[in-house]
């Protein structure tokens, strides 16, 4: 990695967003419309202090970085995960890849069709709903999908439960009828202790109702089917999908078992087609009319030469309300690193922290820090043209207006002699405008992203797909199980004690 780059990026003039626009070709420079399966998607970065300086410098470190030759690699099924030894090969679940890999996803996809039909045939018996139990990625993608696409009713009920806390699958529980209700488990290698300590409390939630075969009911969602197999669930009734799929990328995979569930076979071949619609515009679309490298740059000029830490977005379309969680761990899992791919410091910032809400509920809570506060913060704002409700259209125009007026707010400001009702102006926004969201849209949002974190992570040089970070806590905590609180600092044995749980 270039340092003088960087550098050069560093010192770049820095004009002001009203000056940028003084150029009557920017809109049409920065603002790319792309017609995709679910309708056309805008993507809008003209309020953004990227221009011709900033975008050739950046253009210069993706080709200093080989961010291209990463992007063949990935796309060819090359080991790009190089600290765990695997391909990263979640386009291959929608069909662009390795053609050997592609093969696999599809037959996979057609055993899951299978029984997601089988399912909704009535094979099973009558199932009103579905307990999704996972985490992390295996539970973010699917609650996501969820609750975007079923806002108007669902084919099965489905519950996501992720937190090893009881209260949340209690509630579960209290809206589901454990005799029309299956289980489908989410976990990579089936062993995941939040995932198996919640499926064996379901169970026996089943086995007290008197459901007579409750390992009957359950659906295993695995890169491990032969572990699931010997917990005892039946080989007709696992879904096995590659380990070369991260968990945070698995949704295409036999993870997006509940999504199929819940919408039918139909739309979900449509959320993995608008999914492939971007695949192939990343792959293909030249770097100066690439949306995905164009927000990567955005990203990386704040983090890097505006020094940034957080990055928000705000999603102006209820049925969006989980994209900003989802985000968080996309981006900050993939790319909150400190070492490159081969075990170097980075030297640099890394990954912001994700974060953001929902419109118009936002602007009443943390606008004020966005507007007035001291912390310059990048802010994408996404937005959906058709209304997802059936009340009056004055609803849905107000939010929109809202949503536009903000970013307008956010660039322009406002002078005045009273420095309490003055607005510095010059914060950027993006804005991603979408014609309308269904399931081919949504597809496409989410693959925008992923490819977005994948530029980030290859132009820094840090390996986007492992995520060692999350284990050591983990670790410790079997340790508490196993050990008590003995050989621990004076603080956590004395919380140990506290609750109860530092005995051994």
């Amino acid at each position: 990695m270039s340092e003088s780059a960087w550098t050069t990026l560093e010192a770049l003039p820095r004009p002001r967003l009203e000056q940028l626009f003084a150029d009557p070709r920017r809109l049409e420079a920065l603002c790319t419309t792309l017609d995709l399966p679910g309708g056309a998607i805008r993507f809008d970065w003209s309020k953004t202090h990227l221009d011709g300086p900033v975008i050739e410098v950046l253009a210069q470190i993706a080709a200093d970085m080989d961010v291209e030759g990463k992007r063949e690699a990935m796309f060819g099924g090359e080991a790009i995960n190089n600290t765990e030894g695997r391909a990263v090969e979640h386009t291959a679940q929608r069909g662009v890849g390795c053609p050997d890999s592609v093969d696999q996803a599809m037959a996979n996809h057609q055993r899951m069709r299978g029984l997601v039909e089988a399912i909704l045939t009535g094979d099973f018996g009558e199932v009103k709903s579905l307990i999704h139990i996972g985490i992390g990625g295996s539970a973010l993608g699917p609650a996501l999908a969820i609750d975007a696409l079923t806002r108007d009713g669902a084919r099965v009920e489905v519950h996501v439960v992720s937190n090893i806390d009881g209260c949340a699958l209690e509630q579960a529980f209290s809206r589901c009828d454990p005799k029309t209700t299956m289980l489908a488990l989410a976990s990579k290698t089936f062993t995941t202790i939040e995932t198996m300590t919640n499926a064996e409390s379901a169970i026996e939630w089943m086995r007290q109702a008197g459901v007579e075969d409750p390992y009957g009911r359950i659906i295993a969602l695995t890169a491990s089917p032969a572990k699931a197999m010997e917990w005892g669930v039946d080989e007709t009734r696992c879904l096995p999908f590659s380990e070369t799929v991260g968990g945070r990328y698995s949704l295409w995979s036999s993870i997006g078992f509940p999504v199929a569930l819940a919408l039918g076979w139909e739309d979900f071949a449509a959320f993995l087609e608008g999914a492939t619609a971007m695949d192939r515009h990343f792959y293909e679309a030249p770097l100066h009319e690439n949306v995905v490298f164009r927000a990567a740059f955005a990203d990386l000029y704040y983090a890097q030469a505006r020094r940034c830490e957080t990055r928000a977005v705000f999603a102006y379309d209820e049925r969006l309300a989980l994209l900003p969680d989802y985000l968080q761990q996309l981006e900050m899992e993939s790319n909150g690193k400190s070492v490159t791919a081969d075990g170097k410091p980075v030297g640099r910032p890394t990954a912001p922290v994700t974060w953001g809400g929902v419109g118009t509920d936002a602007q009443h809570a943390v606008f004020q820090l966005l507007h007035q506060g001291t912390h310059l913060i990048p802010v994408d704002f996404i937005a959906v043209i058709a209304s997802g409700d059936t009340l009056d259209p004055a609803h849905h125009r107000i939010l929109l207006s809202n949503c536009f007026a903000q970013g307008a707010a956010l660039m322009a400001g406002q002078k005045s002699d009273d420095g309490a009702r003055a607005y510095p102006g010059d914060r950027p926004s993006a804005t991603i405008l979408c014609d309308d969201l269904d399931p081919a849209t949504l597809g496409s949002l989410i693959a925008f992203h992923e490819h977005r974190t994948f530029v980030n992570g290859a132009m820094l040089g840090i390996n986007s797909f492992d995520q060692f970070g999350v284990e050591l806590g983990k670790a410790i905590a079997k340790r508490i199980e196993s050990e008590g609180a003995a050989g621990f600092d004076a603080s956590t044995a004395a919380l140990l004690e506290a609750a109860g749980i530092g005995a051994g």
